[in-house]
């Protein structure tokens, strides 16, 4: 979790990496769960805020939040 507390969000989509050096451009979705990972929320309480805010049902967000959490860890963020 370090590594993604150490990621600076802009406005544009972008995540910075200051110590890696690296940027990744991400969606208002992705920005959304970097942000929620930072403030130690569970992927559980992610889910159901983001099911509320885009009126999609819990299960069919389960696996498009853990991937996208599984790509954050294959590169070394969480």
């Amino acid at each position: 979790m370090q590594q993604l507390n150490q990621l600076i969000l802009d406005e544009n989509g972008v995540a910075f990496h200051p110590m890696m050096g690296n940027s990744y451009e991400v969606n208002t979705t992705g920005r959304y769960i970097i942000e929620a990972l930072k403030k130690n929320q569970s992927n559980d309480e992610i889910i159901v805020e983001l099911s509320k805010r885009y009126k999609i049902s819990t299960q069919e967000l389960y696996i498009d939040v853990y991937d996208f959490i599984s790509k954050l860890k294959m590169y070394g963020l969480a």
